[in-house]
């Protein structure tokens, strides 16, 4: 059965036309961040990618603005060190690129500083609209997702689930997993229903992620 609150999280004609307009946009590199002492100033709507390393977000990133590159892409866990930044031609909103976490590659202390930098950004951001937390399809939630998830809801930041590599699995799996997470979401009290299952290889899922940015920066400029 649709509800009222159901209807008020479906994605618009409008929402998809903001979203083309926005991604249609230039994307550039703003800055990379490594401590908190050198954010940019507070201003333009912040909207963050978070995941576990190789969980593929610098390739989603990419596709979301149809910029090869812009994001750089890597094998190797733990390559994003850094809260990079990047910006439309309009100036708003910011796009933050996070370091990836729950790897085990790289020195302790290194891994230590970086969970430092993302847990201290996500609970003190004034203007951090939204968290897309990627999950890969493959694997689902996991312990470590479990733990930025009640960070977020503590801080009370807004986030939103987004499957990654969903071509990976049959349309049965995915149909579960979508299913599965739904219903993990119901114990979070910071977390957006809706989840969007998206493939940076088959561009599935992309066009409702753009609009759900759009709509998410709309709403909060």
């Amino acid at each position: 059965m649709t509800t009222a609150s159901d209807d008020a999280l479906e994605l618009s004609p409008a929402d998809h036309d903001d979203g083309r307009a926005l991604f249609e946009q230039r994307w550039s590199f703003v800055k990379g961040v490594v401590d908190l002492e050198h954010l940019p100033p507070s201003g333009p709507v912040e909207i963050a990618f978070a995941g576990r390393s190789n969980v593929g977000k610098s390739s989603l990133i990419n596709a979301l603005v149809r910029q090869t590159g812009l994001a750089r892409t890597s094998n190797t866990p733990g390559r994003t060190q850094e809260l990079n930044y990047f910006t439309p031609e309009t100036g708003s909103p910011l796009v933050v690129d996070m370091p990836g976490y729950g790897f085990a590659e790289a020195p302790k202390a290194k891994v230590e500083a970086w969970t430092k930098l993302v847990k201290n950004y996500l609970a003190g951001r004034q203007r951090l609209a939204r968290v897309f937390l990627l999950i890969d399809s493959r694997h689902g939630i996991k312990k470590v997702d479990s733990e930025i998830m009640a960070l977020l809801d503590d801080a009370a930041v807004a986030y939103q689930i987004v499957l990654t590599k969903s071509d990976k699995i049959k349309p049965t799996e995915l149909n579960t997993l979508l299913e599965k997470t739904r219903t993990a979401l119901t114990r979070h009290t910071a977390a957006y229903p809706l989840v969007i299952a998206t493939s940076s290889e088959t561009g599935s899922g992309i066009d409702e992620l753009r609009a759900q940015a759009a709509r998410v920066a709309r709403e909060h400029s």
